[in-house]
C-alpha cells in the first residue's frame, strides 16, 4: 500500500488520518493505472483480490490527465491526483466499503468522492461525502469552499445530487437494494462527511488541526462520527505533484509498451 494512515482526533471537532506516502513509485504506478481507466483493477489490488491486468489502448488520454500544458496552472491536474490519493486512502481504511471510482475529467462537476459503508448484514451504515482539496491555502479553502458545500448537503439543498450518485454506485452491487439504501441515508440521517486536504507547516501539528478545521461543528452540527478530516503534508507541494505526475506518465508509457 503506497499510503499509510496515522489516526488522529481533534477533541470533539473531528477525527481522521494523517497520510504519509511510503512508496512513491507504487503510488505513481497506481495513479498511472487509474489514469488509464483501470480503477477496478487497482481496487482489486487494494482489496487483495486477484485479477488479470486489463489491456491498454488509451495512452494519450491518460497522459492528458497527468500533463499540464505550457502556460497553464497545475491546479486541476494536482486536484485530480489528490482525488486519486484520497480514493486509495479510503480503500485502505475501509476495504469492504463501496467506493465511487475516481473521476476521469479534471474539475468534474459533482461529488469529489462517495463512499458507502455497510454493516455485517449488508445494510447501508453511512454514505460519506468527500471534499478533496490540493491547495496552498488550506484554511481559506476550507472556510470558503468546503464548509458551505457540506452545509448544503446537510441542509438537504442538494439531495438530488447525492441520490443520483448513490443509485449510480449501488446499481452495480447485486446484494444491495438502491431504493432501500436511499431511504436509510435520508430517513435515518446517515450522511457523513470527509474533507481531505493538503496542509502547510503552520497546520502540520495536532494543535494546528484545531485551527484548520475550526467551524466543522457549525457546518455539520451532529455527532463526532459524522465529521472526518484527512490531512497530507509535503514540502513544496506543487513541485512534488509535478514529479509524481512525471513518474506516473513514465509508468503509462512503460505499461503501454508492454502491451504492444
Amino acid at each position: 500500500m503506497p499510503i499509510s494512515l496515522t489516526p488522529f482526533q481533534s477533541n470533539e471537532l473531528c477525527h481522521g488520518n494523517f497520510w504519509t506516502v511510503v512508496d512513491e513509485d507504487q503510488l505513481a504506478n497506481y495513479i498511472a493505472r487509474i489514469a488509464l481507466g483501470h480503477s477496478r483493477h487497482i481496487s482489486k489490488i487494494l482489496q487483495q483480490l486477484s485479477g488479470r491486468s486489463p489491456s491498454i489502448n488509451n495512452q494519450e488520454s491518460a497522459i492528458a490527465l497527468l500533463y499540464v500544458p505550457l502556460g497553464s496552472d497545475p491546479w486541476h491536474r494536482d486536484g485530480w491526483i489528490f482525488q486519486v490519493m484520497s480514493w486509495i486512502a479510503a480503500y485502505k481504511e475501509n476495504p469492504n466499503s463501496v467506493l465511487a471510482t475516481p473521476h476521469m475529467i479534471h474539475a468534474h462537476k459533482g461529488l469529489d468522492g462517495l463512499q458507502i459503508k455497510l454493516d455485517k448484514s449488508g445494510k447501508v451504515k453511512a454514505a460519506i461525502i468527500f471534499e478533496d482539496k490540493a491547495t496552498d491555502n488550506p484554511r481559506n479553502m476550507i472556510r470558503s469552499n468546503v464548509w458551505p458545500e457540506f452545509k448544503k448537503f446537510e441542509d438537504g439543498i442538494q439531495e438530488n445530487v447525492i441520490i443520483s450518485e448513490v443509485i449510480s454506485l449501488l446499481e452495480k452491487q447485486p446484494m444491495i437494494d438502491p431504493d432501500d439504501a436511499i431511504d436509510n441515508i435520508f430517513w435515518k440521517d446517515i450522511k457523513h462527511y470527509r474533507v481531505s486536504i493538503t496542509i502547510n507547516e503552520t497546520h502540520n501539528i495536532p494543535e494546528g488541526y484545531k485551527t484548520l478545521f475550526k467551524g466543522y461543528e457549525d457546518a455539520i452540527p451532529a455527532s463526532l462520527e459524522k465529521r472526518k478530516a484527512e490531512v497530507f503534508y509535503v514540502k513544496e507541494l506543487r513541485n512534488w505533484m509535478d514529479q509524481l505526475a512525471n513518474k506516473a506518465i513514465l509508468n503509462v508509457k512503460e505499461l503501454s509498451a508492454c502491451h504492444v
